[in-house]
């Protein structure tokens, strides 16, 4: 054998040739790269194979660009040409992705690359390391597998990583793991820094929501974009008058009002490039229904509504309301209190346009006293109706009154709570104007009546309250006790594994549950001392609505709380009905000095004649049918 063929084939064997460079751990065939660039003859065609690519693969995510500089793309690419042009690598292609995370592979560039391995065209594949791969060590690891079945050499150069050498591959999982815990680590560290700076109070949000703007002295302070702002306060105003997010935003297109997108990308804030002038006023529902949602619109901030259950997710979730950590008058309102509390409640009302043409304004404000449930309307025109048979026509009465819905629904298990929308809408006008002309007349009187039956309602649920800590706290003791004598039965062998998980873990339930009620208690007591009266809101409606002629849903919405209806009494022979209003700011109230106009004999008699009336109504009829 000539010396020249032999040291080809020593060559070809050690997978490395005199007078190669190698790094160590890593030896790099510039025979083996020479051949590939050279291509193969197709065995069916003849003709010369296309020339597989040397994918030089690039990634940098964001807290890479803050760590250093070194792991720039462009340092990557100049280190990646290099080091393919030293080892005889030909074909070469950039893949890059720049400002992605290693923990997922939905990136640009490598489903590009992934694309050309399934088709065959890659011969190499090199990268600076690992962690540019991806640090998810699972999918690292299937990727790998994926290249070693089709042949593709792999090659990480900072970690002396490369396929065509074995050995190499042994520590690549360590590193991989390493990886994945080093994203854990920081995705931990970050989440704690963020979760401190909510509960601090400051916004964890990097922009301002559409209707506010940063002030450009302070970048942590809101100022309101007027402009968006009116828009903003006609979506509140509309909702408390019953108005649905749908004819809202209908209401917007119509009048070519800018969505919110295209206007924030027209002042230039956020991060917002809206620029399709065709879709420039498309406001639809669901973004309507954002903006009433928001209590940023009242003044607070609001932190830590959403979350994500892993480090790995990409999708946030959001957290249940009362998680939310709310910071009240933090800044300047677009819309008051008021108005957002009653927003707030028109959308947790369903308002179906009956065969009136309206719906009822009552509607949503109307509750059973015995369940709690909220009271249907039942309401028809008066009208004719003809009998098909006879041709007979019958005028049919009109009605609009309200039922218990749980005794609608199951007919039993409430009683009916039957009462007419006319007379319940007179008490709750009377009772308006009552109480609005109290606190106008005689301001000092009408605070001081509130005050002190809102110390008494306070008092009663203050105790109510301190009952029931302290029966909850007993239970909590008891439970500790339970728990640790379970413990001791279990480690003494009297009681087996399965049991004890059971029994402890009952306890450990209900100890928790009993805990956080009894913190929901304390908070709401240490609100009853803060808060415990409020009436200087409904002053301030009193002096603004001095002539109320009607009621209107915005009225409503404005001073009713809501209306508790007891079932109707007709043991004393006469139909008598309790009704309760509750107002906003001041609670339950009742006109001073407000007399019962049908307690007078001329009332009583009326309601005689009414009731002999009616019996022989019902004997006439009864003979009819004899």
């Amino acid at each position: 054998m000539r010396a020249s063929e032999k040291t080809k084939r020593e060559n070809s064997q050690n997978k490395c040739g005199p007078g190669v460079e190698t790094t160590p751990g890593i030896c790099y065939d510039g025979f083996a790269a020479d051949e590939a660039a050279a291509g193969k003859e197709n065995p069916m065609t003849g003709q010369p194979e296309k020339e597989k690519i040397t994918a030089l693969y690039e990634r940098l995510s964001i807290e890479d660009a803050r760590d250093t500089e070194s792991n720039s793309i462009k340092n990557q690419k100049a280190m990646l040409a290099e080091f393919a042009e030293k080892n005889g690598f030909s074909n070469i292609r950039h893949f890059a992705d720049d400002g992605t995370t290693g923990l997922r592979f939905e990136r640009d560039a490598w489903k590009q690359l992934i694309a050309e391995v399934e088709a065959g065209n890659v011969a190499q594949i090199v990268m600076k390391d690992l962690t540019r791969f991806g640090r998810d060590h699972v999918q690292v690891g299937n990727y790998l597998e994926m290249f070693r079945r089709r042949g593709i050499r792999f090659i990480a150069v900072a970690h002396g990583i490369d396929s065509m050498n074995p050995d190499t591959l042994e520590f690549a999982p360590f590193i991989n793991i390493m990886s994945e815990w080093y994203s854990r680590d920081n995705s931990r560290k970050l989440k704690n820094a963020f979760r401190a700076k909510g509960r601090s109070g400051k916004r964890t949000t990097n922009k301002a929501v559409y209707g506010f703007i940063k002030d450009p002295n302070d970048k942590t302070k809101w100022i309101v974009d007027t402009e968006a702002a009116a828009v903003i306060r006609r979506i509140f105003r509309m909702t408390a008058e019953g108005v649905g997010p749908g004819k809202i935003a209908a209401a917007l297109r119509a009048e070519q009002v800018e969505k919110p997108g295209y206007h924030m990308a027209r002042i230039g804030v956020g991060d917002h490039q809206w620029n399709d002038e065709k879709h420039r006023y498309e406001w639809n529902s669901s973004s309507v229904a954002k903006i009433i949602a928001r209590p940023e619109y009242a003044g607070h901030t609001v932190n830590l509504r959403t979350a994500k259950e892993h480090f790995k997710d990409r999708k946030t979730t959001w957290k249940p309301k009362e998680d939310w950590l709310i910071f009240e008058n933090t800044h300047e309102a677009i819309v008051e209190q008021a108005i957002w509390d009653a927003a707030q409640k028109a959308r947790t009302v369903k308002r179906r346009t009956d065969t009136w043409g309206e719906a009822n304004p009552l509607t949503g404000f109307l509750y059973c006293a015995d369940c709690g449930r909220r009271m249907y309307n039942h309401r028809c025109k008066p009208h004719d109706t003809t009998n098909s048979k006879t041709g007979k026509i019958t005028h049919k009465k009109g009605r609009d009154v309200y039922c218990c819905s749980l005794y609608q629904i199951h007919r039993g298990d409430c009683t009916m709570h039957y009462i007419n929308t006319g007379q319940v809408s007179a008490l709750i006008l009377e009772t308006i104007r009552g109480a609005t002309a109290c606190a106008r007349e005689n301001e000092a009187e009408f605070v001081e009546t509130i005050r002190k039956a809102s110390a008494v309602r306070l008092n009663e649920a203050a105790k109510s309250h301190r009952k029931q800590i302290a029966k909850n706290e007993k239970r909590i003791a008891e439970l500790d006790t339970l728990f640790r004598k379970t413990y001791e039965d279990f480690a003494a062998g009297r009681l087996n594994e399965k049991r004890f998980e059971q029994l402890s873990g009952g306890y450990e339930s209900e100890q928790e549950t009993l805990e956080r009620r009894t913190a929901e208690l304390k908070a709401e007591l240490d609100e009853f001392d803060r808060d415990g009266f409020r009436a200087d809101g409904f002053l301030e409606l009193a002096k603004r609505y001095i002539d109320i002629p009607e009621l209107t849903l915005p009225l409503l919405r404005e001073f009713v709380e809501k209306v508790v209806v007891h079932e109707a009494d007709k043991s004393s022979g006469r139909r008598e009905q309790e009704v309760e209003i509750f107002l906003n700011h001041i609670g339950r109230f009742a006109v001073p000095g407000n007399a019962d106009a049908d307690d007078d004999g001329g009332g009583e008699a009326k309601r005689a004649a009414w009731r002999g009336y009616k019996r022989k109504e019902r004997e006439k009829k009864k003979r009819a049918t004899l």
